[in-house]
């Protein structure tokens, strides 16, 4: 069955998907929003949405909603190493005065809400089987669900927003512009009975550990541990989890003792690094489909809120008009490589989990508050003192 030809189909309803399609339908456009999974539900994240990201979500007027999740807003930052302890308050974005880390369930359904109120359709629990081609162009989508065949859908742009193993991507075959080894695994967990004390971090010589207050008065607990370390503790996971979390601090450890898991192991032991070539004739990716980065300083969420609304930004002019899109989707690529290098190659360093490499600089300036305020900076993604980025 044939239908209306849209604008714009978005394959993929979580972050970057779901913030895209919201934006395209505020302007205008007429957007159909796919996914394979059915809303609310919940997907391996590390849930921190840094002050730009919280920016984009308070000028969407979305930022209510998501505070309403019950997740707080996290003002003090604090960074440990041996001999040395950076903390304070969290640097400010204009009005945004820290992170935020609500569960993905939670935020990805409010976001596809979003998108719906603004004029978008949506269709969970639908797998993209194929792409439509007509001339060399991607002019629509083949999608199935379970219960029946496969469906054309048409449209002048396809937007794949369907994460770092993209059906899109694979079918354009967008070649990739950069690949770097994988650095790290992370394994994380959720406990209840943790102090809320900010955000947390904790740097061992190949490990790390970030503890991340979330919403239901739980805290996510995360270990990332370089891939040139056992990857567990006599074939137990679970073991090589809690040994690493004990390491982390004597403070930490403490609190542990006193804490309750209440969720069972999820571990990511697959982190690529890479940018893809994220647009083509009739076809664009955003999101980790573009660009993903060791999840170590927590970007993803944040910089899909950003490539978001890049792409939306450029697509300005009339859609049906070919030339104009390509053109308007080669300054997003342009945008992309300038706005995403720097924290790149910033994400692979510290993927390298090499904290003797700055420990000695840390102890030096452990009590400086400039030194303390730009090096939080640095980890939020905010450039300049006073910018809204």
């Amino acid at each position: 069955m044939e239908t209306e030809m849209y604008d714009v189909i978005v394959v993929g309803a979580r972050c970057a998907g779901a913030a895209t399609a919201q934006l395209l339908a505020r302007a205008g456009r007429t957007v159909l929003l796919l996914d394979r999974a059915q809303f609310p539900s919940d997907t391996l994240s590390t849930h921190y949405i840094h002050q730009p990201g919280l920016a984009r979500l308070d000028r969407w007027g979305l930022l209510g909603e998501v505070l309403a999740t019950g997740a707080p807003l996290l003002t003090r930052f604090s960074f440990h190493a041996p001999g040395a302890r950076l903390t304070g308050p969290a640097p400010a974005l204009g009005s945004i005065t820290g992170g935020c880390a609500p569960r993905r369930y939670a935020l990805d359904h409010l976001l596809v809400q979003a998108a719906i109120r603004g004029g978008a359709e949506f269709r969970p629990r639908t797998n993209v089987v194929d792409l439509e081609w007509e001339n060399g162009r991607v002019t629509g989508v083949r999608h199935a669900t379970l219960q029946g065949p496969a469906i054309l859908e048409r449209a002048h742009l396809v937007i794949g927003a369907d994460g770092r193993n993209s059906t899109v991507a694979r079918l354009v075959r967008a070649p990739y512009l950069r690949q770097d080894p994988r650095l790290s695994r992370t394994y994380y967990s959720y406990w209840s009975g943790m102090p809320d004390q900010g955000l947390r971090t904790y740097g061992q010589q190949g490990t790390g550990t970030a503890c991340v207050p979330t919403q239901d008065g739980a805290t996510l607990i995360a270990v990332a541990s370089s891939r040139t370390l056992p990857a567990t503790v006599d074939g137990d996971r679970h073991r090589a989890y809690e040994q690493m979390l004990r390491q982390s601090s004597p403070e930490l450890d403490e609190q542990l003792a006193s804490a309750r898991q209440e969720d069972r192991l999820y571990c990511c032991a697959d982190q690529p690094n890479f940018f893809r070539q994220p647009h083509g004739p009739g076809w664009a990716l955003v999101g980790d489909a573009a660009h993903t980065k060791d999840s170590i300083n927590a970007r993803g969420i944040t910089d899909a809120f950003i490539q978001s609304e890049i792409l939306v930004e450029q697509l300005d002019g009339p859609i049906e008009h070919t030339d104009q899109v390509e053109g308007a989707l080669a300054k997003y690529a342009l945008h992309l490589r300038e706005e995403f290098t720097q924290a790149y190659e910033q994400a692979l360093l510290t993927a390298r989990l090499d904290i003797d490499r700055h420990r000695s600089h840390m102890i030096e300036n452990q009590h400086d508050p400039a030194f303390i305020d730009r090096w939080f900076r640095s980890f939020a993604g905010i450039r300049g003192p006073t910018s809204v980025n």
